[in-house]
């Protein structure tokens, strides 16, 4: 089954930085895209970066100049470097990837969603 599992998440001071990661496993064919949302409490869940595979990032406006996405395709993974963190940037991230793997069913395109990883920026 393919599946989407992610680390690195944790607290942090503001001005600090963390680096998240999200592996892909499974029998995956293409991979179109991998990119990073968060979810705060009470709010809706939002885009922080994607990077389609041979095309550009695309970074939200509140993350520009400090969050960078970056991918190794060989080992289909997806990363978020966060640099000067902000206590709004709290929030669960989660990892997402349009891909074409096999499923129990056979082998589809997929959306997936990873389980999420609390990121927690306080003093």
């Amino acid at each position: 089954q393919v599946q989407l599992v992610e680390s690195g998440g944790g607290l942090v001071q503001p001005g600090g930085s963390l680096r998240l990661s999200c592996a892909a496993s499974g029998i995956i064919v293409s991979m179109k895209a991998m990119g990073w949302y968060r979810q705060a409490p009470g709010k809706e869940r939002e885009l922080v970066a994607s990077l389609p595979t041979g095309g550009s990032t695309n970074y939200a406006d509140f993350v520009k100049g400090r969050f960078t996405i970056s991918r190794d395709n060989a080992k289909n993974t997806v990363y978020l470097e966060m640099n000067s963190l902000r206590p709004e940037d709290t929030a669960v991230y989660y990892c997402n990837a349009d891909l074409y793997g096999r499923t129990p069913g056979g082998f589809r395109w997929l959306e997936l969603w990873g389980q999420g990883t609390l990121v927690t920026v306080s003093s």
